[in-house]
């Protein structure tokens, strides 16, 4: 029997498909998936790669995977970079991947500060796997969902036509980056792409449309020690994320703390007015290599029982395959 949770998630499904777009609790590691505009935060090539496993004890239900590159080139004073993101909900009954390119460019506005702007364009597919879901009126109250025969009960729920949209998304971001703090804001999904299952016909006029996302971010870096050619860097850095989309709001606050090799991190996740997560995180740095890991302690009614959500972040920068030095004069260690 298929978890009960999918009835509930597909109760307006005649109606029409919501899709959001997913927010990693290590938004530091995942800086295409935060911003446009952090396109060409290295001046040498940079990878992100990211797994999140959310309430692991329903089985695995709630997937996020997302890789991606970045570089920045002096010579046109540009950053270009790619991302490939899949999203598997019901353990890939409901299945977003999306493939997007991004460009940025910066602006100096003096000495200590830059301002960069950045857009994206994605080419993405929702499919689904209608034949996984459960629907109420195909659950007896004494046999659940399967007959003594072993065949599933009938629901009265209409089929949609077609099990798989491919849509065109575009979003746009700004940075402005200072050597002690630095704010962003991000716009996604600005033309709201149809991605309903269901003809037009058969919606309201404003449903099945990807809804406009966007985000606030921030941060201020209080510097312990700076880097040399021995060691790394030392810092706090507290940081703020607000992001929200259609009527779902969601902050994380919080700080990381660098010391040589270990980072630590400890953040406060709300949704709406609601508490929904204590999150830590524990990583390690090593010349170009940076590995996280993060749990996400669940404190509202869904309760820890559920797993709680796993997240794994992996950066890789390349810079020191350049021989010029590398000075960025920004705040942005975190997200490299």
């Amino acid at each position: 029997m298929q978890i009960l949770w999918i009835a509930g998630m597909i109760v307006c499904f005649n109606q029409v498909a919501f899709s959001q777009d997913p927010v990693f609790s290590q938004f530091y590691n995942a800086p295409l998936q935060l911003n446009p505009a952090f396109a060409g935060n290295t001046n040498g090539p940079s990878f992100h790669l990211n797994y999140r496993n959310q309430w692991p004890a329903l089985g695995n239900i709630y997937t996020t995977t997302a890789i991606s590159y970045s570089q920045f080139f002096r010579k046109i004073n540009s950053g270009f970079g790619g991302s490939i993101l899949v999203d598997n909900a019901g353990d890939g009954t409901l299945k977003t991947s999306r493939f997007a390119l991004n460009y940025s460019y910066r602006l100096k506005v003096n000495q200590k500060s830059y301002i960069k702007g950045g857009i994206e364009t994605t080419l993405g597919n929702i499919s689904l796997d209608w034949d996984r879901f459960i629907f109420g009126d195909a659950i007896d109250p004494r046999l659940g969902s399967v007959s003594p025969g072993g065949l599933p009960f009938p629901s009265a729920e209409t089929r949609p036509l077609q099990n798989s949209i491919n849509y065109f998304g575009v979003s746009s971001g700004i940075l402005y980056s200072h050597p002690d703090y630095y704010f962003g804001v991000t716009l996604r999904n600005l033309n709201t792409p149809d991605i309903s299952f269901l003809s037009q016909q058969g919606r309201n006029n404003n449903d099945g449309y990807l809804p406009l996302f966007f985000s606030l971010h921030g941060g201020y870096k209080f510097t312990i020690r700076e880097r040399n050619k021995f060691r790394e860097d030392a810092f706090i850095m507290p940081n703020v994320l607000i992001a929200g989309q259609s009527g779902f709001r969601q902050v994380n606050f919080g700080s990381i703390f660098a010391m040589n090799k270990l980072l630590l991190g400890v953040w406060y996740r709300l949704t709406g007015s609601n508490a929904d997560a204590v999150i830590g995180s524990v990583g390690v740095r090593k010349d170009f290599l940076r590995i996280s890991y993060s749990f996400d302690y669940t404190t509202s009614a869904l309760s820890i029982r559920q797993g709680g959500s796993h997240e794994v972040g992996i950066s890789l920068n390349f810079d020191y395959l350049y021989p010029e030095k590398v000075n960025y004069n920004d705040c942005f260690n975190i997200f490299r």
